[in-house]
Formats: structure tokens, C-alpha cells, sequence
């Protein structure tokens, strides 16, 4: 077994797919050609959870998706079949919704400071009182109380001596000696070591660190070396016992001292592979001293999406937005720094106020205007996080840009800069972990779903206002990679992505379509819509992108955009009215506007499939660590979570593979069509390429393509392979091909590995070389 994968293929395990399952399918990624499995969260979790993010118990794998025997006989399974195992670990928060599950949050509820359990919380007693705030209840504590709504039981219980309380289905323990206290409910709530509180305190008043804005995800500390330690033995044994290869950390910019994290990670499992989630911003690099093998990929994935759009359709889609927003009555201009800035200054004032509380409460000195100071600052930030001292340009940036916004707190600001710039302040630290929850609750939850013009560019980690890649530049990016993180995964689809790949190929049509997009949208809003032009602009766009979609799944998604956008509804306060609206357009999708969209979608979806298999072939030739999210090697048209999480038929994918293999073998290439055999095609070969001959994937240079449409192609060596990859497919169709367009190699022969065919020689016409598909994967033949 290698110590660093070829390829990885992630499989999502949850109840309904379990470890056990996913044994079962080790043999078809091993045909597919995947060198590692790439595993979601195993750790038991709430119950029901379909993600396994909301951990309760580090000390076992969750008895739902398999239990430590369900992990064993995958991890046999898989080596049978030559497989690694690359594991997903969530290292910054855990699981509080049910405290009765999650032991170390219970004990802490029952107990108090006094929990053996409370130092691996970050909780601010102080502000508590000597309390927990639970922001559980529909209304204040008094009237809750007043209307019966909560209720006492007293029969003790091995975790819970003195019994219970329950506010309809949340569970609480009693504090010791509180259980036999008179029937006087509010003396009782009184005498408990937690503070329940109407759900909207979460915004303001809440005292321990989170995940985010989600008040059921409590952050641990795991810079203590005791938590960290026993948080992670049983991951430490799955790597140390040989059940797991490698790790991917979940979310480390919440942590206290990422740098650190990774270290200790990194010691106590003797160097494995390890990856992390971090989201890079444009032009941002990796800290090079960090001991890890890179990012889970969403930089890569934004490197090839822009190679494939067409920068002068965005221009016209930005007009056709304008104009949208006027007939809506919005402001027509819509910059993409100002809209930023204004929704993470939202988050800070209002879902995230008490973590920007928290950093007033950790100054060492009263500052005046602190509060509004901080809120601008977080506002500015141009990255999720520095990491001290490194990174201080960063914060540089986010003063010089909030005097220059807010002049009134010039003040405020010069205080607050040198304490931000110490390392060795709780306030410098904890700015640091609550800026990548602005940024990502303000751009990724909330600006992606307001900047609607082209779906394809408000992806995870991608910066809009970078509309496209120019061919040299991307070639430029991938040197790069191979350069400083070669063993870096790169991506198209995750169970985070907006929209999966194919969704994304199919909507970067659109920029080289926009008058006739800007046509259909007009026929179709006029048949359904909510009466916001951008809105509708977005959902109009993932109906057409993942067409065919079911009315249910279509209205999933939109309401959930609409509420994410913040602007006409929202999470906490649902505006009913106005999703009405929603309504209106998931129901004529499969109603008045069936036969628009359909025939629109049968207009875009070969050039779509075009640019799919591009997208594919470049990401899984390039270089760093290619990985396959769960059923993606056929078409996957799948919109944001939980959507993108649906079961996949891994039998019907067996079988493909199997009829492909036969009918290939026969000289029979399946069509680029529906089915997305043609996919399976280029993911199975260039895995299998990739894995077999590792050789052939050692450097990366650019080739040359010469003739009038050299600008359609992309051509790069690996050492011993060429890729070769169509882009804008709309104009090369339109200027009537490749017409005498060659790509220019050396007197070597080689063979498309995904026809079979041979060419000798010399350069080779584009025209001959894609007639079949709209890529080629050149093997040299020596």
C-alpha cells in the first residue's frame, strides 16, 4: 500500500448505507480504477444524523453505519481489493442537540464548571452567570413555564440521579440535589447549571463557541493536550492498527492553533496522509509549514471551472442581471466587494452577534466602540483566517479597508490593531477562529445565493468576481500545484458543493448563450415568479441545470436559496407569502413551463456533456490527488445538501462498468448521451491509467495547439500522457470546428486511451483526434 493515494472515491456511510455496505461495492472501485475509499465521518453521532458531522462519542464508531465490526470488514474488504482508506475527522465541534447522546455535554449540564468534562468546552461561565444559555424554548422561560410546557421526572437514572426535565422532546438532566426540591419549577430551573433561554437568544446571548452559526454543534478545545487526546484515540487507532490510511480534517480553520492541531495529528499517527478543508481565497496559499498534504480541493476546483467559461458572456449575463434587479426594484449596481462586505456585516450584527460579544469580553482593556469596530474589521477580512504572526498583511488590509468604509471608527480600529496582531492574546486568537465563521456564513450561506448571474461561479472557495481562467493561466495554476502540494486532492463535487459538476458544465453554457438565456428567463418568469428577478434568475437556472428534477426536489432547493439569500424570507422568520412564490415556479416547472425548459435544456445539454467530460478528464489528469465523489462517475445533475447526498445505485454502476469494459473491448464507444456511459468511459480510464502507471504523471507541461481555433483547446503532458480538452464548445461549433487545428507533439506514436486508436508521429489534427469525444488521453507508445 502506498503512503500517498493515486485517486480517492468518497463514499457518504450513513445508516442506510453502512460500512458493511460499503464493503460490498470495494470490488467496483478497484474495476473503476480508485486507488484509495474516501470515508465520511464514522464516529457516533446524533441519532439520525445523515452526515455524521455532529459527533456525540469520540470513543466508538456510531453502531448505525456499521459499529467497529461494520469498519473492520470494509477495511478488509478494501486491502483484499488493493484499496486505501483515507477517513474524514471532525476535530472542531460535536453534536449537542440530543445532550443525552453526547456524554462529555451531558456531564457538563448535570455538573457544571464542576464536569470533568467542562475544560473541553469553550464556554464563557462568566457570561453565564456559572452557566450554560440552552436557546431551546419558542418563547420566554416564564411564559413556557407558566403554559406547562415542561415537565420533571424524578426517577433517577445512572447518568441522571436525580432525574430529568423535558421541553418537548429536549432532555435535560438535574443538577445533584436538585431532583427532590419542592414543585416550584422556576426555583428548580434556577438550581440547574444551564440557562434556557427563547431560540433567539442564540444570536446575542449565547456563551459557547460553535460551529458557525449552528448552536447544536458546541466547539471543543483540542489545543489541550488532554482532549485532543481523547478526542482522537480511536482515530489514532484505526491509522495505528492498519484500518485507515490517512485522514481529512474537517473545518481546522475554528481551531485555536491549526498549525498545532496538525503537528500533534501528525505525531500521534506517525506522518499518515493527511489532508484539510480549507477554502483558499483568490491568489491565497497553503501555509507551506503546515504538516499536511494539502486542501480537500476546492481551489482546483475553481481552476477549471473558470478555464471553461467564456468571460465576455459573463458581461452580458451581469447586464441582464441589472436589469433584472431594476425591474425588481433593486439597486441596479451590484459589486461584488460591496455585497460581501454587506452580508458579513450583517452576520456579525445579527446570527453571529455573540461571538463578536465574546471578542469585547476578551480585550484586556475597555475599548469604546469596540463592538462596531470588531463587527467592520470581520466585515473587511479578505480570507477566512490568518495564523499568527503569519498572516499579518491580512489584517492589515481589513483596517486599511474599514477606515476607509467607516472613518468614524478610525479610533476603535487603531486599538484594536496591535491587540488583533499578538499571537499571544485571547482576543488575536479568537478573531482568528471567528473570522472564518463571518466569511462563511456572509459569502458561501448568503452572497453565493444573492449574485445570481451565473450559477457556475459562486462555488465553494470561488471568488466571482473572477469570472474566468485563460488557458495559459490555468496551466500556470496546475504547475504550481505539482510544484508545492503535489499530494493535494483536487475536486468538482462534494457533499458541500452548491451544485455537483455536471450542473455547473451544463450552466457555463449559458455564458457563451446569454441573449438566449436572457430570452428563455423572460418566457419562463412569465409563466412562474416569486416577483425577484435574481431569485428567480437562480432558481429558473437550477431547474435547467439539473434537469430532469422533480417538482419536490426543485422546491427543496428553493427554498432553502431563497432563505440562504436573506433577502424577501429567511430561516428564522420564513416570509409564507413570498414562498408562495417558490411554489409557483417548482410547480410549473413540471407544469406550464415544462416544454420551455425542456426544450431549452435539449439546446444547452451536449454542449453541457462537453464540458463535463473536460472537467473530468483535466481534473482527474492534473496534477494532486483526483478524487470521485459518490456517483459521479456517471452524470450527476445534483444541487446542494442534503440533495446531493441521495443514494446511489452502485448496482447499476457495476453492471455499466461491466457492459462498457465487454462492448469497448468489441470496438463499440458508447455515445456521448443520457445514459453517461461516455463519462463512465473517461473516469474508469483515466483512473486506471493513473493508478497503473504512476510513472507516466510526473511533471506537467504545456502543449502547443496551432491553428484558428487553438483558443478551444487544452493540452497539457503529464510526462508519459497528454491531455487534451475542448473548451467553449458553443463558438468552436459556430466558427464550423477545429477545422486544420493541430496539436503539435513528437515523432513518438501514441493511443487515445479512451478509443483505442493509434496515431503516429507528428503532430495531429484536432478534428481526427476528438471525433469521437470532445477529449483524448494520449498515451505514448515507446
Amino acid at each position: 500500500m502506498t503512503s500517498r493515494p493515486d485517486s480517492t472515491y468518497r463514499l457518504q456511510i450513513t445508516s442506510s448505507f453502512t460500512l458493511d455496505e460499503a464493503a460490498g461495492v470495494t470490488g467496483y472501485l478497484h474495476r473503476l480504477g480508485a486507488d484509495w475509499a474516501y470515508l465520511s465521518p464514522l464516529l457516533a453521532a446524533t441519532e439520525g444524523s445523515g452526515h455524521g458531522y455532529d459527533v456525540v462519542d469520540h470513543s466508538r464508531i456510531d453502531e448505525s453505519r456499521g459499529g467497529a465490526s461494520g469498519l473492520t470488514a470494509f477495511s478488509a474488504a478494501a486491502r483484499a481489493h488493493g484499496l486505501g482508506i483515507l477517513v474524514d475527522i471532525v476535530p472542531n465541534h460535536v453534536g449537542v442537540a440530543a445532550p443525552r447522546q453526547n456524554p462529555w455535554w451531558w456531564d457538563v449540564l448535570r455538573l457544571g464548571r464542576g464536569s470533568a468534562h467542562a475544560v473541553a468546552f469553550d464556554i464563557d461561565w462568566e457570561r453565564g452567570q456559572g452557566k450554560v444559555r440552552l436557546p431551546m424554548l419558542g418563547d420566554a422561560p416564564a411564559e413556557v413555564v407558566e403554559r406547562g410546557e415542561i415537565s420533571v421526572d424524578r426517577t433517577p437514572a445512572p447518568d441522571a440521579p436525580d432525574g430529568t426535565l423535558s421541553y418537548f422532546e429536549h432532555v435535560l438532566p438535574l443538577a445533584p440535589g436538585t431532583g427532590a426540591r419542592s414543585d416550584d419549577l422556576s426555583a428548580l430551573l434556577d438550581a440547574q447549571h444551564y440557562d434556557l433561554r427563547h431560540w433567539e437568544d442564540q444570536n446575542d446571548g449565547l456563551n459557547y463557541r460553535r460551529f458557525f452559526a449552528v448552536s447544536d454543534l458546541a466547539a471543543i478545545r483540542v489545543e489541550l493536550p488532554d482532549v485532543f487526546t481523547q478526542s482522537h484515540q480511536e482515530i489514532v487507532r484505526w491509522i495505528r492498527e492498519g484500518l485507515a490510511d490517512g485522514i481529512r480534517v474537517d473545518h481546522p480553520d475554528g481551531l485555536d492553533d491549526p498549525e498545532g492541531y496538525l503537528e500533534r495529528l501528525a505525531d500521534a499517527t506517525g506522518g499518515a496522509y493527511t489532508l484539510i478543508e480549507k477554502i483558499l481565497e483568490h491568489g491565497e496559499q497553503l501555509p507551506s509549514w503546515w504538516r499536511t498534504d494539502g486542501t480537500t480541493g476546492y481551489d482546483a476546483l475553481g481552476e477549471i471551472d473558470r478555464v471553461l467559461v467564456d468571460p465576455s458572456g459573463v458581461d452580458e449575463l451581469t447586464a441582464l442581471d441589472a436589469r433584472l434587479r431594476a425591474e425588481s426594484g433593486l439597486p441596479v449596481a451590484q459589486d461584488w466587494a460591496d455585497l460581501i462586505h454587506d452580508t458579513k456585516r450583517a452576520m456579525a450584527d445579527g446570527l453571529l452577534q455573540s461571538e463578536v460579544r465574546r471578542l469585547v469580553r476578551d480585550l484586556p482593556f475597555g475599548i469604546f466602540g469596540a463592538a462596531d469596530a470588531f463587527a467592520e474589521l470581520l466585515a473587511c477580512f479578505p480570507v477566512y483566517r490568518s495564523y499568527l504572526p503569519a498572516g499579518r498583511e491580512h489584517l492589515r488590509h481589513a483596517v486599511e479597508e474599514a477606515r476607509r468604509r467607516r472613518p468614524d471608527l478610525a479610533s476603535p480600529i487603531a486599538e484594536l490593531e496591535p491587540l488583533l496582531a499578538d499571537p499571544t492574546l485571547p482576543v488575536a486568537r479568537r478573531f482568528q477562529q471567528t473570522s472564518g465563521a463571518i466569511m462563511a456564513k456572509g459569502v458561501e450561506d448568503t452572497a453565493f445565493y444573492r449574485y445570481t448571474r451565473l450559477g457556475t461561479l459562486t462555488e465553494v472557495g470561488g471568488d466571482p468576481s473572477v469570472a474566468s481562467l485563460t488557458t495559459p493561466q490555468f496551466h500556470a495554476a496546475q504547475q504550481s500545484r505539482l510544484a508545492a502540494w503535489p499530494c493535494s486532492m483536487t475536486t468538482l463535487s462534494t457533499h458541500d458543493t452548491k451544485r455537483s459538476e455536471d450542473v455547473r458544465a451544463r450552466l457555463a453554457v449559458l455564458a457563451e448563450l446569454p441573449e438566449r438565456w436572457g430570452e428563455v428567463l423572460d418566457e419562463l418568469r412569465g409563466i412562474a415568479s416569486t416577483g425577484h428577478g435574481p431569485l428567480d434568475n437562480l432558481l429558473w437556472q437550477a431547474a435547467v441545470g439539473a434537469w430532469p428534477i422533480s417538482s419536490e426536489r426543485l422546491l427543496e432547493y428553493a427554498r432553502k436559496a431563497a432563505r440562504e439569500a436573506g433577502e424577501s424570507t429567511g430561516w428564522q422568520h420564513p416570509d409564507a407569502g413570498f414562498e408562495k412564490g417558490l411554489e409557483k415556479i417548482a410547480e410549473a416547472a413540471h407544469g406550464a413551463a415544462k416544454k420551455v425548459v425542456e426544450g431549452f435544456v435539449a439546446e444547452i445539454a451536449g454542449h453541457g456533456w462537453s464540458n463535463s467530460l473536460s472537467a473530468k478528464l483535466l481534473q482527474l489528469t492534473a496534477p494532486g490527488v483526483p478524487d470521485v465523489y459518490q456517483g459521479s462517475e456517471l452524470w450527476d445533475l445534483s444541487l446542494v445538501d442534503p440533495d446531493n447526498r441521495r443514494p446511489v445505485d452502485f448496482a447499476q454502476r457495476e453492471r455499466m462498468l461491466t457492459d462498457l469494459d465487454a462492448a469497448v473491448a468489441a470496438g463499440d464507444l458508447p455515445a456521448i448521451d443520457d445514459k453517461g456511459a461516455a463519462k463512465l468511459l473517461v473516469t474508469s480510464r483515466a483512473l486506471r491509467l493513473r493508478r497503473d502507471h504512476p510513472e507516466l504523471f510526473t511533471v506537467y507541461r504545456p502543449e502547443t495547439v496551432a491553428g484558428s481555433a487553438a483558443a478551444h483547446a487544452i493540452a497539457a503532458s503529464r510526462g508519459g500522457v497528454t491531455t487534451v480538452a475542448t473548451r467553449l464548445p458553443v463558438a468552436l461549433e459556430r466558427r464550423g470546428g477545429w477545422g486544420e487545428t493541430m496539436l503539435m507533439r513528437s515523432e513518438l506514436p501514441s493511443v487515445d486511451v479512451l478509443t483505442g486508436r493509434r496515431f503516429g508521429g507528428g503532430p495531429v489534427r484536432l478534428a481526427e483526434l476528438l471525433e469521437h469525444y470532445p477529449v483524448a488521453l494520449l498515451q505514448d507508445v515507446r
